[in-house]
């Protein structure tokens, strides 16, 4: 619900906290974007969203800075505050996994970042994307971003999927624990688990696509190596492996009759088959013992 009539930010240099911050309330209330130092008078106007900028965080006054938090706190943005003030912050933290290092990389910068990350400080600046920097630095040039104009647009774009991602994520997981099942396969060389979506009319086609995600959520009892559901191009299932486990290797089902693609590399293979048996013999055979 559309809470905030103008959203405002700081001027100068731009960051991508501050912009995917803006991007969120441009979605939600699709307001015009000012790029100003505030007044008390911005900050005294729960009309207004004051973000990155303020030295308040106030979420009912429409106010979220972080600059003013103690050293020690954890590490917590703009675009932090304006998702616990959505009800999105928990799902964000939890299924985008570039949220935590944005909030590292704007709070502790990037040698503190590095170092968390255990990485050499030059990796971060290798993974720089040209589409980040050209919208961070269109941003920074601008004073006013208004309804209609391409950057607000692209901005409502970036913060409608966000939004639309998260939420959307979150029903599809809840639909593949209603209706997903671990299977336990037995092979010579012991027993591996494997978790599987069924085909169903009450089941969205885009299930899927949470399949991976609800696996990682999965207590250390149940933890599978693959995972198979129904083939969006055709009536049989897809068998994939899970975080790349190597037990799985689907190139040794690749001869196989009702095996039409099995990828080179050995991570994925498409079956016609639509008899479970069927399916959880192709498992078994795909399975291969690590030294």
């Amino acid at each position: 619900m559309s809470k905030y009539s103008e959203i405002l930010t700081h001027p100068g240099s731009s960051h991508k906290d501050e912009f995917l911050a803006c991007c969120l309330l441009i979605a939600v209330n699709e307001a015009p974007v000012f790029r100003r130092e505030p007044t008390q008078e911005d900050l005294d106007n729960p009309n207004m969203a004051v973000v990155d900028v303020g030295g308040e965080h106030d979420a009912s006054r429409g106010n979220f800075d972080h600059h003013q938090f103690p050293k020690d706190h954890p590490p917590t943005c703009s675009l932090s505050l304006v998702l616990m003030d959505l009800e999105l912050y928990d799902d964000a933290r939890k299924y985008c996994d570039w949220l935590e290092v944005a909030e590292w990389f704007d709070t502790r910068g990037p040698v503190e970042t590095a170092a968390w990350l255990g990485v050499e400080r030059e990796l971060l600046a290798k993974l720089n994307s040209t589409v980040d920097l050209t919208l961070l630095r269109r941003f920074a040039g601008m004073s006013e971003i208004r309804p209609g104009e391409p950057m607000w647009e692209v901005m409502r774009w970036v913060g409608s999927d966000l939004i639309g991602y998260l939420k959307s994520l979150r029903e599809r997981l809840n639909e593949i624990a209603r209706s997903s099942e671990i299977w336990e396969i037995d092979h010579p060389t012991g027993r591996f688990r494997v978790l599987f979506l069924p085909r169903s009319e009450n089941i969205s086609e885009d299930a899927s696509s949470g399949l991976a995600r609800y696996a990682s959520s999965l207590p250390e009892d149940q933890q599978v190596v693959a995972m198979v559901y129904p083939d969006r191009r055709g009536s049989g299932f897809a068998l994939s492996r899970f975080n790349d486990h190597l037990g799985m290797d689907f190139t040794r089902i690749e001869t196989e009759e009702d095996v039409h693609f099995a990828h080179v590399r050995g991570f994925v293979a498409k079956s016609s088959a639509v008899d479970l048996g069927r399916v959880r013999e192709l498992l078994a055979k795909s399975w291969k013992p690590i030294d």
